[in-house]
């Protein structure tokens, strides 16, 4: 990265989920690049609060604002806030999401409600809020998974479904926003040491051994295809799923 000219200098992101694993990897990213950046974050004001402060002790600019990403009117008003404060939004990850494992059978219809709330209803609110303030040159990225190209295990079909919706999402965002200049792409991460997955977990010895590369991803990995994505070398790539997985899908 050039230093003195960052390729994301001057542009405003918003994180959803930024306050932790993933999401926070991609906001400290996104700041070291140039940004300034924005987390939401629902039960974590701590964790938030210390992304922030990691970002501006180096140097960087952001805020975070409590927004459960299953609310819409929270998310809303969540995202109305950053443009009025910083005038504009040039790129949305859609980071935040939650999970919910068991047999489809006995998953209670509540659970299965409140996944769809996050992973979904949330993703299409959170972009239909931000596309009212970005301009040409935006930059939309959701969070997938790689379940949508390979079920590792048992248990994920309810979260298979969200993650997949945001491809098909996807799809659709990129003719209705290809005329604006806005890229709409997926990043699907593998197994990566979260802490929806940690790399210690009660999958990971099944798991891991499918792994191409023979280890977890971390954060920082998914983050430096999310940067790729939101600079301006990426300006012709629209529609993408860009899996990050060690080869786990191969």
């Amino acid at each position: 990265m050039n230093i003195s000219n960052p390729p994301l200098a001057g542009k405003v992101a918003i994180v959803t989920g930024g306050s932790r694993s993933i999401g926070a990897a991609i906001a400290k990213r996104l700041a070291a690049d140039g940004a300034t950046v924005a987390i939401t974050y629902n039960a974590s004001p701590d964790r938030a609060d210390a992304v922030v402060r990691q970002i501006i002790e180096a140097g960087g600019q952001a805020v975070s604002l409590a927004a459960n990403a299953g609310d819409p009117q929270a998310v809303r008003e969540a995202i109305d806030g950053i443009a009025q404060r910083y005038g504009q939004i040039d790129i949305l990850v859609n980071n935040a999401g939650i999970s919910v494992l068991g047999a489809p059978e006995d998953i209670a219809f509540e659970d299965f409600q409140r996944i769809l709330a996050v992973n979904v209803t949330g993703v299409f609110v959170a972009t239909q809020a931000a596309l009212r303030h970005m301009g040409q040159g935006g930059r939309i990225i959701h969070i997938g998974s790689s379940m949508v190209q390979y079920a590792a295990f048992a248990t994920a079909s309810a979260y298979t479904l969200t993650k997949g919706a945001l491809t098909g999402f996807s799809r659709g965002l990129v003719r209705d926003l290809g005329p604006r200049g806005i890229t709409v792409n997926v990043v699907h991460p593998g197994p990566t040491d979260s802490d929806m997955n940690p790399a210690d977990g009660p999958v990971a010895d099944f798991v891991r051994p499918n792994i191409a590369l023979g280890r977890y991803g971390q954060g920082s990995d998914v983050a430096s295809a999310v940067a790729y994505l939101a600079s301006p070398e990426a300006g012709f790539v629209s529609g993408a799923e860009l899996m990050v997985d060690g080869g786990f899908t191969a």
